[in-house]
């Protein structure tokens, strides 16, 4: 097959490509370059891309503490990625499978710090502390290979891996970090009038991925006897699974179960339990921080992290009270103080089924 010898507009490095190519994936700086059509073929764009503007609000300006929102006037890059086939997820062994997904958006102007290392220390948690074998770990972040970038198309189909052929006794993990946003409501399930959503790498051509679809892949196919946890650690995620119970804590520890359950939609479980801890409200913002080790880590993922390296044994109420403590000394340090609901950041959990949050321990 003929082929154009074309050079990354990122790094410069030259790369052999199809003349029927759309995309060059560099695999030194693994950026993608849109390639414009020309009557015989592709050949690159010489514009640094097309700019779209997405407004929003964000708490996060101190910069050691960045926001995973949706930044006022928050310029990005319009980047094709290149179209791959879905990703090799490993085979599953044993009772325990895991989809971790990372995501910086390197090159954009509002990129994140943290949410690579949030995957080693989540990887290396259910690795240590929770036995789940490597190979029954997927990892999507930009630091993989092509197949196991967080696209759209990879993360659906990672997302619909982790629950394939699950039966009683089996354990997941769903592990997002990275920037989350909100969108309005079409279809009368969310009671605040907006559905959560997930932003892939390629959100801007692809789209981003709502909390109905996420429900309907992960959730709702879990028979009895599968349990699900979500780990969530981006903005407004305090529904990000659609679950139809939110435990709300108040700063006393006392709690109360939320009925969120809508007639719109079922979003429960097909027998089986699906828990959702997540980085904040759907009205607040959550952060990347120096503040815990002088490297930036998500303060959600590491705050959960250490709390479960650090107390062998805790309930699901001691576990989002003491990381509730750990995340307010993180944003104290940094001179975040406010203690304004739209302005803090307050782990949640939400549940497809009550139950006693101080006498239930937490597993994976």
């Amino acid at each position: 097959m003929a082929s154009w010898r074309l050079s990354c507009r990122f790094c410069g490095r030259p790369t052999l490509v199809p003349v029927d190519a759309q995309t060059l994936c560099c695999t030194t700086c693994r950026r993608i370059t849109t390639l414009q059509s020309n009557s015989n073929g592709y050949l690159p764009s010489g514009a640094n891309g097309n700019f779209n503007t997405m407004s929003g609000n964000t708490y996060a300006t101190n910069p050691g503490y960045a926001g995973h929102g949706r930044p006022n006037l928050w310029n990005m890059v319009r980047v094709q990625l290149q179209p791959q086939n879905a990703p090799q997820p490993p085979a599953a062994h044993g009772r325990k499978r895991a989809v971790l997904c990372g995501i910086t958006y390197k090159g954009h102007s509002k990129s994140l710090k943290g949410s690579i290392n949030d995957v080693l220390y989540m990887k290396k948690l259910l690795l240590e502390r929770f036995g789940f074998p490597g190979s029954s770990i997927l990892v999507l972040t930009e630091e993989e290979d092509i197949s196991h970038l967080p696209t759209k198309k990879n993360i659906r189909a990672a997302m619909r891996w982790l629950v394939q052929g699950c039966q009683p006794g089996d354990s997941m993990v769903f592990h997002y970090s990275g920037h989350g946003s909100q969108v309005r409501d079409r279809d009368g399930d969310e009671l605040d009038g907006y559905d959560e959503s997930l932003l892939p790498v390629d959100y801007e051509t692809e789209g981003r991925i709502i909390d109905d679809e996420i429900n309907a892949t992960i959730v709702r196919p879990l028979p009895k006897g599968v349990k699900l946890h979500s780990i969530i650690d981006t903005c407004f995620s305090g529904t990000f699974l659609d679950l139809p119970n939110v435990c709300r804590i108040n700063r006393d520890g006392f709690y109360k179960w939320e009925d969120h359950r809508s007639h719109a939609a079922y979003k429960g479980t097909s027998g089986g339990n699906a828990i959702s801890i997540s980085a904040c409200d759907d009205h607040q913002n959550s952060g990347d921080t120096t503040a815990f080790t002088g490297a930036a880590v998500g303060a959600f993922t590491y705050s959960l992290v250490q709390t479960l390296k650090e107390i062998p044994k805790l309930t699901y109420g001691q576990l989002l009270n003491v990381m509730r403590k750990k995340i307010d000394a993180a944003r104290q340090e940094v001179g975040l103080n406010s203690n304004e609901p739209h302005k803090s950041q307050e782990p949640q959990l939400s549940s497809s089924d009550k139950f006693e949050v101080y006498t239930r321990e937490f597993s994976l």
